[in-house]
């Protein structure tokens, strides 16, 4: 996913200096995050999961020596349910165990910990190239503030989507 504050058409005689921020990998460890970007994506599907929509997040992963980004992508599949929850329970808008709504957007700009893993893969090229990965989205400390300064109202009986039953006419 592309970081959209620069992409911006260039002319063929315009002039260039932005070396660029160069890669960094960090050591594993725990972070505090801050969701840079997000778009919605589609994931077509593979042997392990069907197709499905997809979040598509840019991470800004916040370390003493510097930011690092990483592209997370959230699948809206009943088999990755367990990582969107951890994710809105990290950002502060929903509590472990509580039923949520999604509200994609409070996303941009939310703030939260996770556990930063160091993947290792083989590129076109034959070289070993190691990469970051978020391993776990972290749920807040009690001491911590609010992420983002969002909560949703836990859901009532009425909030819930109303079960079809043959024969019946929305009663």
């Amino acid at each position: 996913m592309a970081d959209n504050r620069n992409d911006i058409p260039m002319n063929w005689d315009d002039e260039i200096q932005n070396d660029g921020e160069g890669f960094r990998v960090l050591p594993e460890g725990e972070y505090d995050f801050t969701v840079e970007g997000f778009t919605r994506g589609r994931f077509e599907g593979s042997a392990k999961m069907l197709a499905c929509p997809k979040a598509e997040l840019t991470i800004r992963i916040h370390d003493k020596d510097g930011d690092v980004t990483v592209n997370e992508n959230l699948f809206l599949n009943r088999k990755a349910e367990w990582r969107l929850c951890q994710f809105f329970t990290a950002i502060g808008v929903r509590r472990h165990g509580e039923t949520l709504r999604m509200n994609w957007n409070t996303v941009k700009g939310a703030k939260g910990r996770c556990k930063v893993g160091v993947r290792k893969w083989t590129g076109s090229d034959g070289k070993e190239h190691e990469s970051n990965e978020i391993v776990k989205f972290l749920e807040p400390g009690e001491d911590a503030p609010e992420a983002s300064g969002y909560t949703q109202k836990p859901l009532t009986a009425a909030d819930q989507p109303r079960k079809w039953t043959p024969g019946s006419f929305g009663a």
